[in-house]
């Protein structure tokens, strides 16, 4: 039977981690209170901000910064994606519709 821990990220009791998933503080806090469901969250959301921050993993300041973000991730009261990101290829849910500049033609209909 999986172990199991009241994840913090879910809010429910499910499957916790096999083993703290790096050293130090950070990972053990992870490993007692995310599941592994939630943890399984992080890879896509660490992807996100190092494509928008165009961060470069060498740097320790990056490094930082995902560290801080996933600390934010899992146990900030109001995870956010960063300002200004939208999902590729969308304009976001409820985002406002692209503005044409003034005098710029309208968009041609294919025939």
């Amino acid at each position: 039977m999986a172990r199991m821990v009241n994840c913090v990220k879910l809010g429910r009791e499910l499957p916790r981690l096999d083993k703290p998933p790096f050293p130090g503080e950070l990972g053990q806090r992870i490993y007692d209170n995310v599941s592994q469901a939630a943890w399984n969250l992080w890879p896509a959301q660490e992807t996100i901000l190092m494509n928008h921050y165009g961060l470069n993993m060498a740097d320790p300041a990056a490094r930082k910064l995902i560290m801080e973000q996933m600390e934010q991730f899992f146990f900030g009261a109001n995870a956010q994606m960063p300002p200004g990101w939208t999902p590729p290829g969308q304009g976001g849910k409820g985002a406002p519709a692209p503005q044409r500049g003034k005098g710029a033609p309208a968009p041609q209909q294919k025939k």
